[in-house]
């Protein structure tokens, strides 16, 4: 590993916790390059929900790059990114009753928030954005200025501005009803709280806890958004594309967001992709207004578009994320039940899931005693005190049951070492 420690920079995390070299990977496997296999329940941070070379999605990528067809193409029209907008509206959009524009905002996740909170802004002629308590919508500036967690906001370097952070669902105890502390600020004019233009939300907030929005909580917030002429962003880049069961994590809520943004799965095989989604009296970009290099990813448009029609055209993939997400939770409650209600619990909707241990330290420990046993899986929250839990969604009950007999295990073991304060 030489190579890595000499020229790469300190920036790097991942590695830190899983010290191997990765050569292959299939389905919900990955192998270092000396073959030995680890159960994947990390899945690219969720950019992989149909597991690793899917055998059709790959065949596809195949053809389309044997065949010298484009691979770049800024945003010039194109067969594949007319297959793939074709498919996405007949397969995602059309039956959700959803009239959304699309824009490809360049690679990653943090492009399409940029992209959303510049839109809101030069829609509604207002500055500042409301986010919530343990939010994270990305590293870049603006997406910073919208994320909770402190160590990520030092990295700026430049004061993070024109946001305001609002206590999400259930974070105080339900002490205060809901949007009372964002309604008396809204109505107060001497708060010091601009006329928002948006707000933005993630109704499962994956790095920052696994915590989960009821469909009530959510309901609420879109009558705020409503009331005050504020647009509602839902940032279902981690949790969209069927993490929590539906396409879309919001649809279980019925509320309809003025603009999603979405990226990780949406390529369906890893590809950087991204979308910002906005209702249409919302394009009021003008040409080349927010642009970028890679936001013609056509490689991506093509196992995108094939990933669709492989899982979206009916809900058997739905249901079955909604299946193995009750499985996860039977076997993470039979964890938090032996190391007790004072050690820990869960949280989580679908197929992303969280084992909450309340002792520093002990999620870590627990990742790195999973990793020893031959299972990779991440931890989040703001004091890293969640082991999270993202499997594909392809994954097999059989390979949920042995990941969770080594989280069992793995939970064993870090209780009983001890933890640094």
């Amino acid at each position: 590993m030489e190579i890595f420690e000499r020229l790469e920079s300190e920036v790097r995390s991942y590695c830190r916790s899983w010290p191997v070299v990765f050569n292959e990977a299939r389905g919900s496997y990955v192998y270092d390059e000396s073959g030995r296999p680890y159960l994947d329940f990390f899945a690219g941070a969720g950019s992989l929900n149909y597991g690793h070379n899917h055998p059709e999605l790959k065949s596809k990528l195949i053809d389309y790059l044997m065949s010298d067809a484009i691979v770049h193409s800024l945003d010039a029209y194109s067969t594949a990114k007319r297959d793939f907008l074709a498919t996405f509206g007949e397969t995602i959009l059309g039956p959700r009753g959803l009239d959304y524009k699309v824009q490809f905002p360049g690679p990653a996740g943090n492009n399409a928030v940029e992209a959303a909170l510049k839109l809101a802004r030069k829609y509604t002629g207002r500055e500042t954005v409301i986010s919530f308590t343990n939010g994270f919508h990305g590293m870049t500036l603006g997406a910073l200025a919208v994320t909770g967690n402190s160590m990520k906001r030092g990295g700026a370097g430049v004061p993070l501005s024109h946001s305001a952070t609002m206590p999400f669902d259930r974070y105080m105890d339900g002490q205060t009803p809901d949007f009372l502390w964002l309604r008396s600020l809204l109505e107060d004019s001497g708060s010091g709280l601009d006329a928002p233009a948006a707000v933005i939300v993630e109704t499962v907030q994956g790095e920052g806890g696994i915590n989960v929005a009821s469909a009530e909580w959510l309901r609420g917030l879109q009558e705020v958004c409503h009331e005050y002429d504020m647009l509602l962003i839902v940032d279902d880049i981690q949790m969209g594309c069927g993490r929590t069961g539906p396409f879309f994590s919001f649809e279980t809520a019925g509320i309809e967001p003025d603009i999603v943004t979405l990226s990780k799965s949406i390529s369906g095989y890893g590809l950087p992709m991204a979308l910002t989604l906005f209702k249409r009296e919302l394009d009021v970009w003008e040409p080349g207004e927010h642009n970028g290099t890679f936001r013609g990813p056509n490689p991506g448009f093509v196992t995108g578009a094939e990933a669709m029609r492989l899982f979206w055209r009916d809900d058997a993939l739905q249901k079955g994320t909604e299946a193995k997400g009750e499985l996860l939770d039977r076997g993470l409650r039979a964890v938090a039940e032996e190391l007790g209600p004072d050690e820990a619990h869960v949280r989580g909707r679908g197929m992303a899931r969280g084992l909450v241990l309340e002792r520093p330290g002990a999620a870590k420990a627990l990742s790195r005693e999973a990793f020893e046993r031959g299972l990779l899986l991440e931890t989040s929250g703001p004091e890293d005190e969640v082991a999270k839990l993202l499997p594909a969604l392809t994954t097999t009950e059989q390979e949920l049951e042995e990941g969770l007999e080594i989280i069992a295990d793995a939970a064993r073991a870090a209780m009983k070492t001890p933890q640094p304060a």
